[in-house]
């Protein structure tokens, strides 16, 4: 049984860096392009509601007025939209409600304060926009926000038993590339990575992408991930992109960590590595900073291991560690560097 977030012990292969060769057109990760990080985007990818197995979805209502937020609700390192971008911070959430900020540059943490949300669930995953709010998902399916500067909670609208996406999930922002699909006032997305079966299948049942309304709080799925996922997070660009951290084969089989990139209109993984050197035996994370990839895993379930994978050159390095804290999200804006 497991109770905190991905607590189950997995034996990975103690092989070279490998890229993953399935399905024909799967290779080692691209570096993520260049994009401009300080003017927004609009609109979003196109999502295609005629994907087989999928319900057809009403159209998104344009809401006339963007979801106010409050003084506290903005954070000191991005009181504006896309400030310079390398001032950015990866946030991250522990078992213990600790929020910390990352920064990578140089590898060190420092802690913003234990949110205080109603219920007695532990936290799950977390995202965050450009604005510097982070969304919160427990393990009971309850969703908040918390101030990345005061570490302030309030509740959403997020009602976990409307089951029309499966709960609990992984989540990350991606930025809108495009003039069809779902849009929102932000000019990015919040990306869902659903484990059908609830807190106790992790990992058994293929992972469902999706995305969530953030005005009207709904959720919206695309299809099953193929080839199959199993306990993803995500992290997103401002160029678009979209990633995942999961594990490759359910549990039993091939126990591989992998970071892929996740097509946002198909759900099919484009492109994908597998990383041996990186367990995610307990709770894990991830975030996308300056052309790297930076893993936050807890393989004895009590001290975080902080790792960056470089997909220019397949370097896989260890740079920081918490002592005693076991992160189980992480969350950076989409104006991020990309380089």
């Amino acid at each position: 049984m497991r109770t905190p977030r991905r607590t189950f012990f997995l034996l990975l292969a103690a092989s070279p860096l490998a890229v993953v060769a399935a399905c024909g057109s799967r290779t080692g990760l691209l570096v993520p392009v260049e994009h401009d990080a300080g003017v927004a985007d609009t609109g979003a990818d196109a999502f295609d509601s005629t994907l087989p197995d999928v319900a057809e979805e009403p159209d998104v209502v344009e809401e006339p007025d963007a979801i106010e937020e409050p003084d506290t609700f903005i954070p000191f390192d991005a009181p504006d939209e896309c400030p310079d971008a390398g001032s950015t911070l990866i946030y991250v959430i522990t078992t213990a409600n600790v929020l910390m900020s990352f920064y990578p540059p140089t590898a060190t943490f420092n802690s913003i304060g234990t949110i205080s949300c109603p219920g007695g669930s532990q936290p799950f995953s977390m995202a965050v926009t450009r604005g510097g709010i982070a969304y919160v998902l427990f393990q009971d399916g309850n969703l908040f926000r918390v101030s990345t500067k005061t570490a302030a909670c309030q509740p959403t609208p997020f009602n976990p038993a409307q089951g029309v996406f499966p709960t609990p999930f992984g989540m990350g922002f991606s930025a809108d590339m495009s003039d069809a699909g779902p849009i929102n006032d932000a000019g990015e997305t919040l990306y869902l990575a659903g484990d059908p079966g609830g807190v106790m299948a992790i990992g058994q049942n293929p992972v469902v992408l999706g995305w969530l309304d953030t005005t009207t709080f709904l959720s919206h799925p695309i299809a099953v991930v193929k080839p199959p996922i199993f306990a993803s997070e995500l992290t997103g660009t401002g160029s678009g992109q979209l990633f995942g951290f999961y594990l490759n084969a359910p549990i039993g089989g091939s126990m591989a960590a992998t970071i892929g990139q996740i097509d946002k209109t198909t759900a099919r993984v484009t492109m994908s590595t597998n990383l041996p050197a990186i367990n995610i035996a307990g709770g894990w994370a991830f975030a996308f900073w300056g052309g790297d990839f930076y893993t936050f895993t807890a393989p004895d379930m009590t001290d975080t291991v902080v790792q960056r994978y470089r997909p220019s050159d397949g370097s896989v390095v260890t740079v920081a560690g918490l002592s005693g804290l076991e992160v189980v999200g992480a969350g950076v804006s989409t104006c991020a560097p990309q380089m």
